[in-house]
């Protein structure tokens, strides 16, 4: 006899550890393994929804008592540069954009070091080894790129991007950049570029992780035109920014239970047995 059962994600919680975005928080995360024949489907529909991946692994942020992160992505067809983009773009006319399978290099690991250790010594990066770096550049079973930006001129790698080619834009999963170059703005720079070759492609949007409202470190993410961010379970335009403060009351987010059931699961084959 031949039985047939559907192939479902199962979904997790991580303990809570200190936000690295707001001092005095909590976070926790919700999340399921990328795996198998189905991790495209899924990965496309979950990062519709908000989720983010990190190497086979797809997560949302599920804070007991935060709901500030907010998942964030440009609509391409709304997107205007500003006059300090434009200004960027024209700086970095000169650089070099070479697009590559998933292969960790160790130019890539000597600009991802000197990124952390000027940028963020004290993340939960910082002492990632060149193993660990190879892994997050490496370990992906979707269609994943590279997106490497040199110097002609230095003949010098000077920032990369992991990027995930999804059926509805590009997300850009994790960029490092050199540090010592803050007059080129090359992070900004990187997602202006992304947002070109977006267009070119035909794809409507750039995803760009989370908006932090209230963080430092995420408040770039607001500077540009088309922004829209995942909230009450759809993607809302974000004209203004402070309408979108952070939100700490404890039931501002859902019941574990309740965000898994409102998750929407790409049709899967069945298994047979």
């Amino acid at each position: 006899m031949r039985h047939t059962l559907p192939i479902a994600p199962q979904f997790y919680v991580t303990a809570p550890q200190p936000c690295p975005y707001l001092e005095g928080r909590m976070e926790r995360k919700l999340f399921t393994s990328l795996q198998g024949e189905n991790a495209d489907k899924l990965n496309n529909s979950l990062s519709q929804q908000g989720f983010r991946r990190s190497q086979n692994v797809l997560y949302r942020p599920s804070c007991a008592e935060c709901s500030a992160c907010l998942s964030a992505r440009i609509d391409v067809s709304r997107f205007i540069a500003s006059k300090s983009q434009r200004r960027t773009a024209r700086r970095n006319n000169q650089l070099q954009r070479r697009a590559t399978s998933p292969w960790a290099t160790e130019d890539q690991y000597e600009l991802f070091r000197r990124y952390l250790d000027a940028r963020h010594a004290d993340g939960g990066m910082a002492d990632m080894d060149v193993f660990e770096f190879a892994a997050m550049i490496e370990e992906t079973p979707i269609r994943s790129r590279v997106i490497e930006y040199s110097d002609p001129v230095a003949d010098d790698l000077i920032a990369v991007s992991l990027t995930d080619v999804l059926e509805d834009g590009l997300s850009m999963v994790y960029s490092f950049y050199a540090p010592d170059r803050p007059q080129y703005s090359l992070g900004t720079h990187m997602i202006l570029d992304h947002i070109k070759i977006a267009r070119n492609a035909k794809l409507p949007y750039v995803y760009l992780g989370y908006w932090v409202p209230g963080s430092q470190k995420m408040g770039y993410k607001a500077n540009f035109s088309g922004l829209e961010v995942y909230i009450g379970g759809e993607w809302k335009q974000m004209a203004d920014p402070r309408e979108f403060a952070a939100e700490t009351h404890p039931l501002s987010t859902d019941p574990i239970a309740e965000q898994v059931a409102n998750i929407s699961l790409p049709d899967r084959h069945p298994t047979r047995f």
